[in-house]
């Protein structure tokens, strides 16, 4: 199985470090998120890694063959010529997974102890398309999932916006974690081009294929988007 780390954004949030350098490369006790999160893919046997870069996209294919893929597979998908969010990266990424029935995809800026392997598990006996990982815990936005955890809508809690596709059992709502199993079937469902989201990919599908939603509330979970996030995960992740 091969994963993708999106890895390409612009890193906003973590002003000043990502003036001069790509998000991906802010260091946690001594390791770059994109080290840590190679390695984390390590331990669930994944070693072919495909990472998409734009901002300060040198830095990170340098740091990646100095220190030999820190022991895996790694290419690059280049979109130094214009970030295409989640969604238009991944489908720019298409091609490396040619011949692959599902793969991993996260955020470069999450660091997590959700068990990979039984998530990976859980999407092929489900039969879903894609599986989400979510937790319970506070964000402005949230994917809606029926009793049965498939995806039926997304809400946005500070603008009020609320998209309901499906209209079957009582919705609840869970937090997105950054990390998606994806089967391969699901490019053929894509007809968003350009730059897009992935999050607009799931709600445009959900009604008619199965989107499913992964609850890991309880373990790690750790958005490193921002300068005191850095400190925190320090704290955490040795």
């Amino acid at each position: 199985m091969k994963a993708f780390i999106l890895a390409a954004g612009l890193g906003t949030r973590l002003k000043p470090w990502t003036d001069h350098h790509p998000k991906a490369l802010a260091v946690v006790n001594g390791k770059p998120l994109l080290q840590r999160n190679i390695e984390y893919l390590q331990h669930a046997g994944i070693r072919d890694v495909v990472v998409n870069v734009h901002h300060f996209a040198q830095q990170i294919i340098n740091a990646i063959h100095e220190n030999k893929g820190w022991g895996s597979d790694v290419q690059i998908s280049d979109e130094t010529d214009a970030v295409l969010e989640t969604g238009g990266g991944l489908v720019k990424a298409q091609p490396f997974f040619a011949g692959e029935t599902d793969f991993v995809v996260m955020n470069a800026d999450i660091l997590t102890d959700l068990d990979l392997n039984k998530m990976i598990q859980h999407h092929q006996h489900s039969g879903a398309l894609a599986t989400l990982a979510t937790t319970q815990r506070t964000s402005s936005r949230y994917f809606l999932f029926d009793v049965a955890e498939r995806l039926s809508g997304w809400t946005n809690t500070k603008t009020g916006e609320e998209k309901i596709m499906r209209e079957p059992s009582p919705l609840h709502r869970a937090a997105f974690s950054g990390v998606h199993v994806i089967n391969t079937e699901l490019f053929q469902h894509i007809h968003r081009t350009g730059k897009f989201s992935m999050v607009d990919v799931y709600l445009d599908i959900c009604a008619e294929q199965i989107i499913k939603g992964y609850d890991h509330s309880g373990g790690l979970l750790l958005d490193v988007g921002k300068p005191e996030s850095l400190d925190k995960a320090a704290s955490i992740f040795q």
